[in-house]
């Protein structure tokens, strides 16, 4: 086993097959993956309680922006412009 794979691993996608569902689907993984190391580093005391909260705040705004650009969730046939949340 490769050891990316070990540390990193993905789980499969089921949804709707479009690219930008697969590109959030994989950041999305990516996020859960770093909060878990994150909540650990916290919970054994090697992180503070502080500085935990603002990287996984700095990781959550950087997943609503690449939600906002890859325009998940949005229906780009509506006729509203801010699309569905």
């Amino acid at each position: 086993m490769n050891k990316d794979d070990f540390l990193y691993p993905r789980g499969r996608y089921y949804g709707q097959v479009k690219p930008e569902n697969l590109v959030f689907n994989a950041n999305l993984q990516e996020f859960a993956q770093r909060i878990s190391y994150i909540c650990n580093l916290e919970t054994n005391g090697k992180l503070p309680p502080g500085e935990a909260y603002d990287q996984i705040k700095a990781l959550w705004k950087q997943l609503k922006r690449a939600k906002k650009e890859l325009g998940i969730g949005e229906d780009p046939f509506s006729g509203n412009e801010g699309g569905a949340e």
